[in-house]
């Protein structure tokens, strides 16, 4: 088994604040931020100025800029963490903002405050440059993938301000049975964790040390964004999905009963199984009756069911039947996280059971602040 590791920072006495973990993405930078709820009397009389900027700045506000997110849905609360008692803040920005966002860290003083962050993602790498010059600040460079797994796992034990973390969806393509429902991860392993950003790796995990990724696709989120903006004109990923979700993908896909004028028994192929994505284009008459609304979703249902059928015969080979999805190309994508739900269970006869986690795509930078937490 393949399993990563990377040298850790040097170990300290003390973790100080304040306690980040950052998961630079090709598309997101993603950021987790521990606000300590039990500062004593003394403490707060000894925190130097800086550090009390930045916690009012990253707690006060839900929008930083014009396109920094705090996911305040999110935010765990009543969270013990080496010893501390605090909140656990989620935030979100395009990756084209990092400079933005390392010269903001410049400006409040980072730097006199926290010498190292902790970070993964391969923007760890890219990056690292521009934060030594313009911040003045040490990344200790982190595996994404070892993030990941520690995160998942770390995130799923905790729970969710007591609620689970992890659900799955029941009759997923009734829209009126549809229900999302609780799924109990005490015994994980082995399991298969598919990872959607930009791109997708899918690993199979057998236990918190013992894992390898499998294969991976290079059609991911950023796909799915990217072929939008150029048959659609969006320019955000929430337009997209909105967009996709009043598409109709049949006036773009060519379907098994466009083939065979209904199902292929033979093979227990359905008429309403695409046969060919965006197969229904190489017609000009089609292609002049479709909406940027039903290029929307087939674009993303083409990103979803290749995710899908490589996640299924990943499982299969690997002798898994729970696949957890999770990465922010999920995120307020129902209609993805549906049509995964229903495709595993059919395609593999109900042995198959598509499970998902309510923090989606910050797993790896939860991982990157545990990572801080342990060395210290």
């Amino acid at each position: 088994m393949l399993c990563l590791r990377v040298s850790r920072p040097p170990r300290r006495s003390l973790a100080v604040f304040p306690w980040f973990g950052l998961d630079i993405g090709g598309t997101l930078v993603k950021l987790v931020y521990f606000e300590p709820k039990d500062i004593t009397a003394e403490e707060e009389e000894e925190e130097v100025e800086n550090l009390k900027s930045i916690r009012k700045y990253l707690t006060s506000n839900v929008a930083y800029g014009s396109t920094g997110i705090r996911d305040v849905h999110l935010e765990l609360k009543d969270l013990t963490l080496c010893g501390r008692k605090g909140n656990l803040h989620f935030i979100r920005f395009p990756t084209h903002d990092m400079p933005a966002f390392i010269q903001m860290g410049s400006e409040k003083h980072f730097s006199s405050l926290h010498t190292t962050l902790c970070a993964t993602g391969g923007g760890a790498y890219k990056f690292e440059q521009d934060f030594r010059t313009m911040g003045d600040l040490q990344l200790c460079k982190l595996d994404e993938l070892d993030c990941l797994i520690k995160g998942v796992l770390y995130i799923d034990s905790v729970g969710f301000n007591g609620h689970s973390e992890c659900y799955y969806f029941e009759n997923p393509t009734d829209a009126e049975r549809c229900q999302k429902l609780p799924f109990n991860l005490e015994n994980p392993y082995p399991l298969l964790l598919v990872n959607i950003g930009s791109g997708v790796s899918i690993l199979a995990v057998y236990s918190k040390e013992n894992y390898k990724r499998v294969t991976g696709t290079s059609l991911g989120g950023g796909t799915f964004f990217g072929l939008c903006c150029l048959l659609t004109g969006c320019s955000t990923f929430e337009e997209a999905l909105e967009m996709a979700s009043h598409g109709d993908s049949t006036k773009v896909d060519k379907l098994v009963r466009d083939i065979y004028g209904g199902d292929y028994e033979r093979f227990g192929l359905p008429g309403w199984a695409v046969a060919s994505s965006f197969g229904n284009m190489m017609s000009k008459e089609k292609r002049e009756s479709v909406s940027k609304e039903d290029l929307a979703k087939a674009t993303l249902i083409t990103i979803t069911n290749n995710i899908g059928s490589i996640a299924r015969m990943c499982a299969l080979n690997e002798n898994i039947n729970r696949v957890v999805f999770v990465g922010n190309f999920l995120r307020i994508n129902t209609i993805s996280m549906r049509l995964l739900a229903y495709a595993l269970d059919y395609w593999s006869k109900g042995q198959l059971k598509a499970l998902f986690l309510e923090h989606e795509g910050y797993f790896g930078a939860v991982g990157a602040l545990l990572e801080l937490l342990d060395s210290a």
